[in-house]
């Protein structure tokens, strides 16, 4: 059953948590630790978590001399397939202590648009989150191209969480919640909640981000949040570090309120790589 209210949270049988590369690389890199102490908690709880985590190029950087997010593809490529790997063995280190094995998923929007490519992810993840295996899932950065990409991980998260059916999404940021415009500005007020259908027009959400590493920013968060709450499913918007308090229901960040009348999301169909108009 989706969770309607954040209070819903700690009951929910199914959790996508998605956290960005600069809640997990460069100095942050040791906040892996307490993300997945948060994640092994709600595991604990007989919740089904599947995390979507950026960060492979960020973390891949220092490995290639690289003071800086290359702009080329084949360098980001190449920054993707060292971190990736260095990336996943953080997390199996941290889920050691819980006797938890991580899975990980690669995908690309090509895979989601994919009939069959789609209806194997979905049950790759399935048999995995059956076996108590912690799904890590991220864009496959080594084979995706500028022209057909997720774009940022808050949409390839919401699309994952359209994907396995999950009851709530957690989109993990830099901030404790969205503001009513960027929160270095004047008159920046937060907004604790979204009702489901909610006119967001008024409201401006920066499209990029203040860190070198990362791809994404509000902008994108509201718009993945809204793709997913479409679809029925709750998503809390709130802080890394605020993870456990999250996953235990706890009256923090930006709420928004599922669609109580989700029509059936389809088996397939064109994955959108652009952001979406905020009103859409």
């Amino acid at each position: 059953m989706s969770a309607r209210e954040r209070a819903d949270i700690p009951t929910a049988r199914r959790v996508v948590v998605k956290v960005g590369s600069s809640s997990i690389s460069g100095d942050n890199a040791h906040k892996i630790a307490p993300i997945v102490d948060a994640l092994a908690a709600a595991h604990a709880r007989g919740t089904e978590v599947v995390l979507v985590s950026s960060g492979a190029i960020a973390t891949g950087m220092p490995y290639l001399l690289l003071d800086e997010r290359p702009s080329d593809l084949a360098t980001q490529q190449a920054a993707a397939a060292v971190g990736q790997n260095v990336l996943i063995y953080r997390y199996q280190e941290a889920l050691r202590t819980f006797r938890i094995v991580a899975g990980q998923v690669l995908l690309t929007a090509g895979d989601l648009e994919n009939p069959t490519h789609r209806s194997n992810a979905r049950r790759a993840m399935e048999r995995l989150l059956g076996l108590r295996i912690l799904p890590i899932v991220n864009e496959n950065d080594t084979v995706a191209t500028h022209e057909i990409r997720f774009g940022d991980n808050d949409r390839l998260a919401a699309m994952v969480a359209q994907l396995i059916g999950a009851d709530a999404l957690v989109l993990l940021s830099d901030i404790e919640c969205l503001y009513t415009r960027p929160p270095d500005e004047p008159g920046a007020l937060p907004i604790p909640h979204v009702t489901y259908g909610d006119d967001l027009h008024g409201f401006s959400f920066g499209s990029v981000v203040v860190n070198s590493v990362g791809t994404g920013g509000a902008a994108t968060k509201v718009s993945a949040a809204r793709l997913a709450a479409a679809s029925g499913i709750g998503v809390l918007v709130t802080s890394a570090d605020l993870v456990d308090a999250a996953l235990s229901g706890a009256e923090i960040g930006t709420w928004f309120q599922p669609n109580p009348e989700p029509s059936a999301p389809a088996a397939t169909g064109p994955v959108r790589t652009m952001v979406d108009k905020l009103g859409g």
